[in-house]
């Protein structure tokens, strides 16, 4: 959450810092600000609430803010209400440290009482301003310099933090903090740029440092220099992101989420064939040998919003395929609970940015006691990448829309594949029906695209829709993990109140919210299971719902009960999620897209939440 862009070289900051800012806005956009400074002069700081074109208004696009060093921030509020004051950059009182933060400090309160003893006044409601007055405290009591002002405050902060700190003392100069929290820096040439998140920089360079938990980076010109919590200086390699700048632009399309709806073939396409070589799945790049996949007693799946019904899926499949014991987990609950696992299992850490801050302490949960782990993330470099054991890469490429599509549906493929190498290798699957299941896959792209190919009519049910105020999904087995996913599409981006239910449960309670009107959406893909829930549809028509049915082609019946009715290709059964989630991020598209809404920058919402 929030997005924070930094730059020192020889160009105007401010414009690069509102380009940077831009691309980022989709972590955060209920206020914005900048600091910019030019040699010794003092450090000019310009806020405004609300999106960012305010602050770019306010500063002429950057025009009329000089200066070759500077940090921005796009706030998405966590302790204080959106405001110009509570917008970042805050400063300390005399102007000699000004900060830009990601994260949440969460003893902020004892070190406000501590610094408010030693004079200090505040006037934001921020947990971040504590922060900065913490680490002006330090730098101004020992005299040492930045780098040991800011390890003295990074062992007093409790929380996670991602810090861009200016120094009056310093000039051209910025210094950057972590913990818990993302945070890149970029190097071209006699110059550096620092960001939240890579489209930021995608413009101007593709080479980049990742800086490591309890780490400082000082950076001058075009040096990056790395310290540890004990000042000592480390060395570092460079990275090279794959992505390109084109890729996080949209590239025609009116958002950026319908642009990714229409990238998920090429998506799914790229992961299946990043792992399967000559026809085989191949996992010895992630070292998973027959050996390690044979001692796996059980599976502890662990993620969040659409990552966690990428995992529901995955749960079916996988139990039903590889003959595993597979338990998902809610990553905000999970070391809560005190889960009980075998030092055998092995737990899969599903996030797109892979910075998730509840399924990252899952992760360390389980790595501390000593269980396998598997990370499923789409940014290489990422700290779950980095701390797993093992990693599965989906090739999503950077997503932009806060509502994710083509993330989860290379997290569905990264689901199978483990499901079909698994049951294979443990003897699951015989070698007819393992190649069968692959050649299954790659059909799978083609049959998105034909998927897509149908939006119009999805177009003209939305519009008729969109004044809707409950909107049901229910499905039973995978469908119903799909159901999962169609109604978060839906009501994340349209506002509209939307539930997903096990078809079977409506009679326990649900089916007395239906009435005259109210829309039921039935997926029905999974051929065991259609008739149970086509009687399910039955038993809300009769209470005046309107019914949409999804099911593959040759299920035709199925206009005799329902009033509208999506077809998708006929696939394997494990696979219909991939197929059948395409119709219903449509829909919750152009619900949003009808009722004039924000689709790719929903209220309340940021990207990538990485706060607790």
């Amino acid at each position: 959450m929030c997005g924070i862009v930094g730059y020192v070289g020889s160009k105007q900051a401010a414009p690069i810092l509102l380009k940077g800012l831009s691309k980022l806005e989709y972590r955060g956009y209920d206020s914005a600000g900048i600091a910019v400074r030019s040699g010794a002069s003092d450090i000019e700081l310009v806020k405004a609430k609300g999106r960012l074109k305010i602050l770019a208004e306010k500063t002429d696009n950057g025009n009329s803010t000089v200066g070759c060093c500077g940090i921005g921030h796009t706030r998405w509020a966590t302790h204080g209400e959106p405001s110009e004051t509570n917008a970042h950059p805050h400063c300390s009182s005399d102007g000699a440290v000004v900060a830009v933060h990601n994260g949440i400090i969460e003893n902020y309160g004892e070190l406000k009482e501590k610094l408010r003893k030693k004079g200090y006044e505040f006037y934001s409601q921020t947990d971040s301003e504590i922060a900065v007055d913490l680490i002006d405290y330090y730098y101004k009591k020992h005299d040492d310099g930045p780098v040991e002002a800011l390890t003295r405050a990074m062992v007093r902060i409790r929380g996670s933090y991602a810090l861009a700190i200016m120094f009056k003392d310093y000039p051209d100069e910025i210094f950057v903090a972590r913990k818990d929290s993302p945070m890149i820096i970029g190097v071209g040439d006699g110059e550096c740029y620092v960001a939240s998140d890579v489209p930021a920089i995608l413009e101007y360079t593709r080479k980049v440092y990742y800086i490591g938990n309890m780490e400082i980076a000082r950076i001058k010109g075009g040096d990056v220099t790395f310290y540890n919590i004990d000042h000592e200086e480390l060395s570092k390699e460079l990275t090279e992101v794959k992505w390109d700048a084109e890729a996080a632009e949209k590239g025609g399309y009116e958002h950026f989420m319908i642009k990714e709806i229409h990238e998920q073939p090429k998506v799914v396409r790229d992961t299946i064939n990043s792992v399967v070589k000559n026809g085989r799945i191949d996992f010895s790049e992630m070292g998973f040998d027959d050996d390690t996949i044979k001692g796996i007693s059980q599976i502890f799946i662990v993620a969040c919003g659409s990552a966690y019904h990428a995992g529901v899926t995955a749960q079916y499949v996988i139990e039903d395929i590889a003959k595993i014991p597979v338990r998902v987990d809610l990553a905000s609950e999970f070391r809560y609970r005190k889960p009980l696992i075998p030092k055998d299992a092995l737990v899969i850490i599903i996030s797109q940015s892979g910075e998730t801050a509840d399924s990252l302490a899952a992760l360390r949960e389980a790595k501390s006691r000593g269980i396998m782990t598997l990370a499923v993330v789409n940014v290489v470099g990422s700290s779950i990448a980095r701390e797993a054991d093992k990693v599965f890469y989906t090739l999503a490429g950077p997503e932009i829309a806060v509502a994710t599509t083509k993330a989860y549906s290379a997290q569905l493929i990264a689901g199978y594949l483990l499901a079909v190498q698994f049951g294979y290798v443990r003897g699951e699957v015989d070698e007819e029906k393992y190649l069968n299941y692959i050649k299954e896959m790659q059909t799978i792209p083609e049959k998105i695209e034909k998927v897509i190919g149908d939006k119009e009519r999805l177009q003209w049910f939305a519009a008729k829709f969109a004044g809707s105020r409950d909107i049901f999904f229910i499905g039973r087995g995978i469908d119903y993990s799909v159901s999962l996913e169609g109604s978060l599409k839906m009501k994340e981006i349209s506002y509209i109140h939307s539930e997903a239910y096990a078809a079977g449960e409506l009679k326990h309670g649900t089916i007395s919210l239906v009435e005259d009107g109210t829309l039921v959406i039935g997926i029905l893909t999974q051929d065991e299971l259609y008739e149970k829930t086509v009687s399910n549809l039955v038993e809300v028509k009769s209470r005046g719902a309107y019914l949409m049915g999804l099911t593959s082609y040759g299920n035709y019946a199925i206009e005799d009960t329902v009033d509208f009715t999506v077809y998708i290709p006929k696939t394997d059964s494990h696979f219909y999620a991939s197929l059948a989630v395409i119709p219903l991020q449509l829909l919750g598209y152009y619900t949003s897209v009808a009722r004039g809404l924000d689709v790719d920058k929903p209220r309340n919402l940021a990207k990538s939440v990485t706060v607790e």
